[in-house]
């Protein structure tokens, strides 16, 4: 039997996966991603996180479509109330134009109180829900002090249209500023993290090195992004071997360095022992770090997702644990480099 997991200290409590919806609308079109949330939901699955700005970057999207579509499969299958809903605002949405279309007349961006509140009743509306479980900044804005943000969003959870607040991709003096006014302002206070954080380096170290201990310190829930490196730590990708054909091959080709060929073949050596795959023993590996809630993961087809959702099944040893650790440990790379 599954054990959800208590996002930090907030009221929310998680599957120990949590679905990601970057490829709705995009890699997977809609009736895709209905069978993908109809297979997450019936494993036990509860967390769907998701932001305003799915999927800009491709043709004819401007936005939004990724709400909208998991939006209508809650509606389709009335389990709202079953689901937690977690999204996102910061990021770009597209200009407005003037009746001379001279461009942009608001910013539709950003972490001010202006666009927050704007972009918080889009979002609603998208999703066809009354609230949003976890509202995220999804990265930091320069241009609006972070008192303004978190008034914002005080406001949001105080008119019953947000239940908590979390933040994405944010350092580590960032997240303590925030805390630190939420604190002193009395304004609400971010209740998780979502940072990238997987094995592969220098990522697992970007989060390690100060990141993490201010979730154990302060209490936040972890619920990362990219697990898997973008696909790296699945197996498909091999020392020597030609790339696979996929989407996000091309980007991935740059962080195939020995370092991480050698993290990707542990998993493998790992994977081998216990029948399983390597993706799997990733995930499992990361499901044992301190402040973990939950990693999120994205998938293409049920096929895909049934395999990650493996992943619960599987209990690592120490030795297990502790050679996944040693391979790509960034201290020990670090002392090694400066030999």
């Amino acid at each position: 039997m599954t054990t959800y997991r208590r996002l930090g200290r907030s009221g929310l409590h998680l599957f120990p996966l949590g679905l990601g919806s970057m490829q709705f609308g995009w890699s997977a079109d809609e009736a895709k991603s209905f069978e993908i949330m109809d297979a997450y939901y019936q494993a036990g699955g509860n967390f769907i996180d998701t932001a305003d700005i799915y999927t800009t970057w491709t043709p004819g999207n401007p936005g939004g479509v990724s709400e909208e579509i998991i939006g209508r499969w809650m509606k389709a299958r009335g389990n709202r109330d079953d689901i937690v809903v977690a999204t996102k605002v910061r990021g770009a949405m597209g200009g407005m134009q003037d009746n001379q279309g001279r461009g942009s007349v608001h910013q539709r961006e950003g972490l001010s109180r202006r666009w927050i509140m704007r972009a918080c009743e889009d979002s609603l509306r998208r999703l066809q829900t009354d609230h949003i479980d976890l509202y995220q900044a999804h990265w930091i804005d320069n241009q609006t002090p972070i008192e303004e943000t978190l008034s914002a969003f005080t406001e949001l959870v105080q008119r019953g249209y947000v239940r908590y607040i979390g933040c994405s991709n944010f350092s580590a003096w960032r997240l303590m500023q925030a805390l630190w006014t939420s604190d002193r302002k009395h304004l609400e206070a971010f209740v998780s993290l979502q940072p990238e954080y997987s094995l592969l380096s220098p990522t697992r170290a970007n989060f390690e090195r100060e990141l993490q201990r201010v979730a154990v310190e302060y209490g936040l829930g972890v619920i990362p992004w990219s697990p898997l490196g973008g696909g790296l730590l699945t197996g498909k990708y091999r020392r020597g071997e030609p790339l696979p054909d996929s989407v996000r091959a091309g980007g991935a080709a740059q962080r195939l360095t020995d370092e991480n060929f050698d993290i990707i073949e542990t998993l493998q050596t790992v994977a081998d022992a216990h029948n399983a795959k390597p993706a799997q023993i990733a995930l499992a590996w990361l499901l044992q770090q301190p402040a973990m809630t939950a990693p999120i993961i994205g998938a293409n087809s049920v096929e895909q997702l049934s395999d990650l959702l493996g992943t619960l099944s599987l209990q690592l040893g120490e030795r297990d644990l502790a050679e996944i650790s040693r391979v790509s440990d960034w201290e020990r790379a670090r002392t090694e480099l400066e030999r």
